[in-house]
């Protein structure tokens, strides 16, 4: 079928919606009313110059063209689903006037699938982690007296002393079977050893999934092992994982967890473990926009807990996040507190002081960069010493925001400015052709905004004085940023009805007589306009609907 292959292509930028300025949930009345009164300001019977009457007619062809698609609710459906090329594709022509537009979403939607599962044939999904375990207690634990006769002993020792890497692949068979290639190895004071693992997972339902895994290794032996998940309810489900482990004679083991939503944001999970080491646990995690919750408690051999722990995340465009927990239990006691930041598109770092005991003082770093995980953990002291917990906790925000002012931020920066070089080399020829489009608009408004200004001043109505158009820079730099912001004044003095201008929630660019002056930049609409003889100002983001007339627009003259 010719629609089955059109998901993949770039779909127009053409905006239908914005150009006739009406929401996209419009009612067929306000399609018409709109389309009919720019169909009046457009018209290229009203021009005698050959050259308006031309510029008009490709206008005025072109808004004919949106209310002809927007019109009709089975060329509305495609629009709003492929764009304008969705229109262009073959095959359509035969299925439109049969389906209703609830009919070709679902078609949609059954290709999107269909698209999916052929992305699931090409994709892998590796994921791995590597751990570097850092011995840096010389540095607070030092016995002087030992050292002050071996040479360089005025330097501390710091040593890597342990070491772990794991890594996975995922290689979907089918669209239910998916098989995963697993392994890792780990060396611990010259001692080491690895494991090799490999499951076939298999979807039986839409209400559950069965794992089989067998894996073989020097430190754990040979294993079988099999993992089931069963959906019981809405708001109920379970995993089994039994698995029978083959290492100095044959040693079962059997995990059950029982998980079920207490409310939109909360989860309770009920754990039982039997084997190696028998426990059995329950917890409540909430899980909010702001912040992470988590309470749970333990009761096992070797390990009996209690943990708290709270995550905060602040809704900045960093995606920081700032955590603390305490677990105690039959092994001690141990309060970390930490955070984590957004550095790169793909990439998050985070750092956590542990402080225990009888564990000591740790610093645990963390890089988080697509689907790989580096974890450094520092150990610094077997005490509870305050020198290393200050340095553990001044260490690492004072190294970041050292690397980020130095570092990270010229990078993102010289990388979102390349990134931005690219895209309007990509679309220089199509930017260059809606500037002369909005341009030829302009010249046909004239006659037009003439006529709505002589109205508007009769009745001390709406008049636009001024209106800009792109990224506002501030005056040091506006010398150079000049070209980002374009004069509309004219473009929404032409949409002023009855002293009023509304726009939608929809980029501007689209609207007639705009265009875009700064590719993939953010965009503002700057409006100074007056009211019954009263000067107003206001500005709007790009994609905010705006109404005009409002009292908040008012200048207060008398300050």
């Amino acid at each position: 079928m010719a629609a089955a292959s059109s998901g993949d292509e770039a779909p127009d930028n053409e905006d239908y919606y914005a150009l006739l300025n009406v929401r996209r949930e419009a009612t067929q009345e306000e399609l018409k009313a709109a389309y009919r009164r720019l169909c009046m300001l457009y018209h290229p019977d009203k021009h005698r110059d050959p050259e308006l009457k031309r510029q008009a007619e490709q206008l005025f062809n072109l808004l004919h063209q949106a209310y002809e698609v927007l019109s009709d609710p089975q060329t509305r459906a495609i629009y709003d689903i492929y764009g304008k090329r969705g229109l262009e594709m073959e095959g359509w022509e035969v299925v439109e006037r049969k389906r209703t537009p609830a009919e070709i979403r679902e078609e949609f939607e059954r290709l999107q699938r269909e698209r999916e599962e052929r992305r699931l044939q090409q994709r892998t999904n590796p994921k791995g982690t590597v751990s570097v375990g850092i011995d840096a207690t010389d540095l607070f634990d030092r016995y002087d007296e030992e050292y002050e006769d071996v040479p360089g002993s005025s330097f501390p020792h710091i040593e890597i002393n342990k070491m772990h890497i794991s890594q996975s692949i995922e290689a979907p068979l089918t669209a239910t079977d998916t098989a995963i290639l697993s392994g890792n190895l780990s060396t611990q004071n010259g001692n080491g050893g690895g494991s090799v693992n490999v499951a076939l997972r298999r979807v039986t339902s839409a209400k559950g999934w069965g794992e089989l895994e067998f894996g073989a290794g020097d430190l754990q032996g040979p294993l079988v092992g099999l993992k089931v998940f069963r959906n019981l309810t809405q708001r109920c489900f379970i995993t089994t994982n039994c698995a029978l482990q083959f290492s100095r004679g044959l040693r079962p083991g059997l995990t059950t967890v029982l998980a079920r939503h207490l409310d939109k944001n909360t989860m309770g999970y009920l754990q039982w473990r039997w084997g190696i080491q028998s426990s059995m646990n329950t917890s409540i995690v909430r899980d909010t926009k702001t912040s992470h919750f988590t309470v749970a408690f333990q009761l096992g051999i070797p390990h009996s807990f209690m943990m708290i722990s709270y995550q905060h995340k602040f809704q900045d465009e960093d995606q920081t996040r700032v955590k603390g927990s305490l677990k105690a239990g039959f092994f001690g006691t141990i309060m970390e507190y930490g955070a984590e930041r957004k550095i790169s598109r793909h990439s998050i770092l985070g750092a956590t002081v542990s402080i225990g005991v009888p564990q000591g003082v740790s610093l645990k770093i963390k890089l988080n960069r697509a689907s790989q995980t580096y974890f450094f953990p520092i150990h610094l002291t077997d005490q509870l010493l305050p020198s290393a917990i200050f340095y553990a906790t001044a260490g690492p925000i004072v190294i970041y925001f050292a690397m980020h002012r130095l570092i990270i931020r010229p990078y993102l920066r010289a990388q979102k400015e390349k990134e931005l070089e690219k895209q309007r080399e990509d679309t220089a020829s199509d930017t260059l052709q809606k500037r002369q489009e909005a341009e030829a608009a302009v010249r046909l408004m004239q006659e037009s905004v003439r006529r709505i200004i002589e109205a508007e001043e009769a009745r001390m109505g709406l008049i636009v004085l001024n209106a800009w158009y792109g990224k506002f820079v501030n005056d040091q730099s506006r010398r150079n940023e000049k070209v980002k912001v374009i004069d509309v004044t004219v473009p929404l003095q032409c949409l002023v009805k009855d002293s009023k201008l509304i726009l939608t929630e929809a980029s501007k660019a689209g609207l007639p007589g705009f265009y875009d002056p700064c590719v993939g930049e953010e965009k503002s609409l700057k409006v100074l306009y007056q009211f019954r003889g009263v000067l107003h100002q206001v500005m709007s983001s790009d994609n905010e609907a705006l109404r005009i007339p409002k009292q908040s627009h008012r200048i207060d003259t008398d300050s």
